[in-house]
């Protein structure tokens, strides 16, 4: 059920600004890894700390991204975001003058882990899913997610050029005020009379709760999003320090220009990715879309451990690994809204990329514990070959049929 056009934002708003704020927030994010060595180097820690503080950034941003989905599910949506925009950008400042690992891990993983509970997917998909009728719902997210993608395609070079033309300290500055546009953007989505639209139906946070966590197919997407997590952002996190490392043996793949390309490249096919899953995902059972996502990835990854390691070579498996990259978010969230319907879609999407988040945190950490500790990132990339293959299984049983008891579906 759509609201009526005098409570509702046109579907261009929502997703000219929803996709916006969702390039600004996850195209910043996505180049952190670039600054993985010229950081850690230059104030001597171990590539532990650098990775501790991005797991704790996605534990975070999972933990509390529920109680974030309520409140924006009760309060509405653009309070939430002004105040992930402020935090985004002092975490970004905290960052750049920080000189002791404590400061740097709060500034990082706590300030920038809350801001993005405020400024991605989960609450602009909440937007979405109020004001756009569900025939093309899934489209919408699709549109969202690709709006995301630009901005890591975007910022990847953006961030790289600012690191190489004024070093990490300023380039993370200049970003801080680039997150700032965040905070004029959530106005731009208020929605109006959202009390009126939060009225529909007479289900409780409580019971929302109760029949999600209840339900197996909720269980069996939760699962497999643990498993996108920890894909995405070990490589999103490691593949650079990987490339550089890997340079004495095939020195090609060593330089700067290599890495960032790469990561710009996943950036430019997810834009495709997700979007096409949007579309797909409007016509096939989406639980088949994603364990076909997942299943691709493990041979992607097992391929380009494989085969003799060149620039060719990484940038084949980054644009393969960009189109199956954020495919899952637009499916998933869709699943969701199918079973559960959009009163509490914010909270709900939260729940289950909590899981996610769990997986992103296992990815980052262990990507830098278990280098420092092997010399080597081969056990992470089997893992995370492993784990593709268990959610192509696991999303294969999801049923995608809606709870009738929720009303506004």
């Amino acid at each position: 059920m759509s609201t009526s056009p005098k409570t509702s934002l046109s579907m261009a708003q929502v997703l000219i600004f929803g996709g916006f704020m969702v390039t600004m927030s996850m195209g910043i994010r996505h180049g952190f890894g670039l600054f993985n060595l010229p950081i850690t180097m230059a104030n001597g820690w171990g590539r532990e700390t650098f990775a501790l503080t991005i797991a704790l950034q996605n534990l975070i941003w999972g933990a509390v991204q529920p109680i974030t989905g309520a409140l924006a599910d009760r309060f509405g949506a653009f309070k939430i975001m002004v105040v992930g925009g402020a935090l985004y950008a002092l975490g970004l400042v905290g960052m750049a003058i920080s000189t002791d690992a404590l400061n740097f891990t709060i500034a990082g993983g706590l300030l920038i882990g809350l801001a993005q509970t405020a400024t991605t997917y989960s609450v602009v998909y909440g937007i979405l899913g109020r004001n756009v009728p569900a025939d093309k719902r899934v489209w919408a997210m699709g549109i969202a997610a690709a709006a995301g993608s630009f901005g890591q395609f975007l910022m990847i070079p953006a961030e790289q050029g600012l690191l190489s033309a004024f070093g990490a300290q300023d380039a993370l500055l200049i970003l801080a005020l680039m997150a700032s546009l965040m905070i004029p953007t959530a106005f731009l989505l208020r929605e109006k009379n959202f009390a009126h639209q939060h009225s529909y139906g007479d289900q409780t946070i409580k019971e929302a709760l109760k029949e999600a966590i209840g339900n197996p197919s909720f269980r069996l997407l939760t699962l497999g999003y643990f498993v996108c997590g920890f894909q995405v952002v070990f490589i999103a996190v490691h593949l650079a320090p990987y490339l550089k490392d890997l340079s004495s043996i095939y020195p090609a793949v060593g330089a700067p220009a290599v890495a960032t390309t790469a990561l710009a490249l996943i950036g430019l096919f997810n834009i495709f990715g997700t979007y096409s899953a949007g579309i797909l995902g409007q016509r096939l059972p989406k639980r088949y879309l994603l364990s076909s996502i997942y299943l691709g990835r493990s041979i992607a990854i097992a391929g380009f451990l494989l085969l003799p390691l060149s620039p060719t070579t990484t940038y084949i498996f980054a644009a393969i690994m960009g189109f199956l990259w954020l495919s899952t978010i637009p499916l998933t969230n869709g699943i969701v809204a199918q079973i559960f319907g959009v009163k509490y879609l914010t909270m709900l999407s939260g729940l289950v990329f909590f899981s996610h988040q769990l997986g992103s945190f296992c990815g980052a950490f262990l990507g830098g514990y278990l280098f420092d500790r092997t010399g080597s990132y081969v056990i992470v990339w089997q893992l995370a070959i492993g784990l593709g293959v268990f959610a192509f299984l696991v999303n294969l049983p999801v049923k995608e049929r809606a709870i009738h008891r929720v009303a506004n579906a």
